[in-house]
């Protein structure tokens, strides 16, 4: 059996707009810097890790941060659209018999919430969680011992640098997206397995040449 596993924001669903000013509604909550136009264009075009840094984030803030941020994306839920393209590609996975998962630092709350009104809830077998900035590899580990997959057979689908760290960490392919928040070159530059430019591609790449 062949797994996709997808990051959700800014992979499935587009919220990066809508994370960015979030995120710097948080700012003097928890005592960081906004981020101004010049500045984003800038982080995207780095690592995540090295992003972070220049953030100015407390790295011991993080989780109680992004528990934060879960908590004020739960009020933007029914305004969030699917990127161009993915509810049919998603469908096209499901109907060739793909096993779908999601994988994300977002709440199982709120991703549950967005696939009941997208009406794709049956979509996916395995929603996994974790506040954790870094976790997901330990999750995707996780899901391989669950279902008892093989790494081979698995690939991640994300669109930020940690998502091509998290595939390499847990043994699975990684897919660059590059239609969220990252760059294409700087994806790239981390070495995916695969880069791809819209969802549609996915078809190409993993269904017709299996």
């Amino acid at each position: 059996m062949k797994v996709i596993l997808f990051d959700f924001d800014g992979t499935i669903v587009d919220s990066v707009q809508v994370g960015i000013a979030i995120t710097n509604r948080l700012a003097a909550e928890f005592h960081f810097p906004p981020f101004d136009e010049e500045t984003l264009e800038e982080l995207k075009k780095l690592g995540s890790r090295e992003a972070l840094r220049r953030s100015r984030i407390p790295v011991w803030k993080l989780p109680f941060l992004i528990r934060r941020f879960a908590e004020e994306l739960n009020r933007e839920i029914p305004s969030l659209q699917l990127f161009p393209e993915m509810r049919q590609t998603l469908l096209e996975l499901k109907q060739q018999g793909y096993l779908l998962g999601i994988v994300s630092t977002n709440s199982v709350k709120n991703i549950q919430e967005f696939l009941r009104i997208q009406a794709l809830t049956s979509m996916f077998d395995v929603v996994s969680a974790s506040y954790a900035l870094f976790g997901k590899s330990r999750l995707i580990r996780k899901i391989l011992q669950q279902h008892r997959l093989q790494a081979s057979e698995v690939y991640y689908v994300g669109d930020e640098t940690r998502d091509i760290e998290a595939a390499n960490k847990s043994g699975v392919q990684s897919i660059a997206a590059t239609w969220g928040l990252n760059s294409a070159e700087i994806l790239a530059a981390n070495h995916p397995n695969f880069l791809i430019h819209s969802p549609k591609e996915l078809l190409t790449l993993i269904v017709d040449k299996a």
